[in-house]
């Protein structure tokens, strides 16, 4: 099962890390919001079955639905419209990056809302050195304007967004106990019927004359980057740990940056590879400076 695991971390990598070429292409022929309902359309398939093979689902778990809700705007509707919406202004490999800065949102949102999360030195030097990173990416200071600052501030929308769902997560959905891919198969399908509401559906069937276009959208973003990268995710939990688990954050931004530069012909320069740099190690002192604290309380 630790090999399988492993594969599943190499899996998410790489999934994770080529959504975005794959938004790139499907809005060629239709909007952000039109991708993300699609996105989560055939991204529920493979969860709500894979909840339903292990037998977690039960109609009594409605009673938490306002909870589900919320979920299922923070960490799918809104999150992967505002990251749609800005992998469309951006070159991927930059939305990728960027991507990486999730943990570094989702620790400003535990300080400020979990006050049992105290900071430390290690994790502001990760948070200053993280961001540090982002800004270099969106380069304010440029008159060149050759970063869209629109889709940089989607991109940070959508990362502060799942971070705050993790956040919601820990104080209202952790106490309740419930298997994590019944909660995931909620979250996604009320995310799925809430996106149906507001989307306009005029145009949509027209990502599906480019056969590109739709293998990406389907197999890449849907089955495999939002459905099956939640089983692979809870897989390596299960079988690695949740800190094994939390690293493969470290994956996809590279992952976007290769695709972006080798395959696409992106031009990033010598800037952006040290914003990268300087995202990860700031995502790494706070998980470094967090597994610190948490061995500290067990001693």
């Amino acid at each position: 099962m630790r090999n399988s695991a492993l594969v599943a971390f190499c899996f998410l990598g790489l999934v994770w890390g080529s959504n975005f070429i794959f938004v790139k292409w499907a809005a060629l022929h239709i909007t952000p919001v039109q991708i993300t309902l699609l996105r989560v359309i055939f991204g529920f398939i493979p969860v709500v079955v894979y909840a339903l093979w292990r037998g977690d689902l039960r109609w009594s778990q409605l009673r938490h639905g306002h909870h589900f809700v919320i979920m299922a705007l923070l960490a799918t509707a809104l999150y992967y419209y505002a990251f749609a919406r800005g992998t469309v202004l951006l070159p991927s490999g930059v939305a990728g990056m960027l991507s990486g800065a999730i943990p570094l949102f989702t620790l400003v949102c535990a300080f400020l809302f979990l006050r049992e999360e105290p900071l430390g030195m290690g994790k502001m030097a990760g948070l200053v050195l993280g961001f540090l990173g982002v800004l270099l990416v969106a380069q304010p200071w440029s008159a060149t304007g050759q970063i869209d600052i629109d889709g940089i501030g989607w991109m940070i929308g959508g990362s502060l967004s799942v971070g705050c769902s993790f956040v919601y997560s820990r104080k209202f959905i952790s106490p309740l106990k419930l298997p994590a891919a019944a909660l995931t198969t909620w979250q996604i399908g009320i995310g799925m019927v809430l996106l149906v509401l507001v989307t306009p559906l005029q145009g949509i069937g027209a990502v599906f004359d480019d056969h590109r276009a739709a293998a990406g959208l389907i197999l890449g973003l849907g089955l495999c980057g939002t459905g099956l990268a939640y089983v692979a995710y809870y897989h390596i939990v299960e079988n690695l740990g949740a800190l094994a688990a939390s690293s493969v954050t470290y994956v996809p931004p590279v992952v976007a940056l290769l695709i972006g530069v080798a395959l696409v012909g992106e031009t990033i320069p010598l800037s952006g590879y040290i914003a990268l740099v300087s995202i990860l190690a700031g995502v790494g002192l706070i998980q470094w400076s967090s597994v610190r604290g948490y061995r500290a309380q067990r001693l």
